[in-house]
């Protein structure tokens, strides 16, 4: 075996899985991430503001702020995005199906704030940039 190879049981485990492949099901696909923003994708600052749905299984999605917050149905931010030890309650209050998910998240885009910054504040901020810049 040189440097660049694969092991030999890498290499056997890839052959395998090529002759296993016309056995097993098709491979599915699902959206499992969506980003919720009202800074465009060229922002600087775009991911400090974005919002994230994320799906959880059995058909639920949390809303996500900053990978440290998940938003209840109450509309209130909740630290820990874990269900760890949380409960049935806590779950069903923090899991939404898509629309739901993606209706909240928009609801609450143009309320996020970074540092007593908000989505406004971020986007002058750009413009001044921009027009510095020409």
């Amino acid at each position: 075996m040189t440097d660049d190879q694969p092991p030999a049981w890498a290499i056997a485990v890839r052959k395998r899985a090529q002759e296993e492949a016309p056995t097993v099901p098709e491979a599915t696909v699902q959206a499992t991430e969506y980003s919720v923003n009202c800074l465009d994708g060229e922002h600087l600052d775009n991911h400090l503001f974005e919002i994230r749905v994320q799906y959880r299984g059995a058909g639920r999605y949390a809303v996500i702020r900053g990978g440290q917050m998940c938003l209840g149905s109450d509309g209130t931010w909740d630290y820990g995005v874990k269900e760890y030890d949380r409960g049935d309650d806590w779950l069903n209050a923090h899991r939404f199906d898509l629309d739901t998910a993606l209706k909240l998240a928009k609801e609450q885009a143009p309320l996020v704030t970074v540092n007593g910054h908000t989505v406004s504040d971020a986007i002058a901020r750009q413009k001044r940039r921009a027009d510095r810049d020409d």
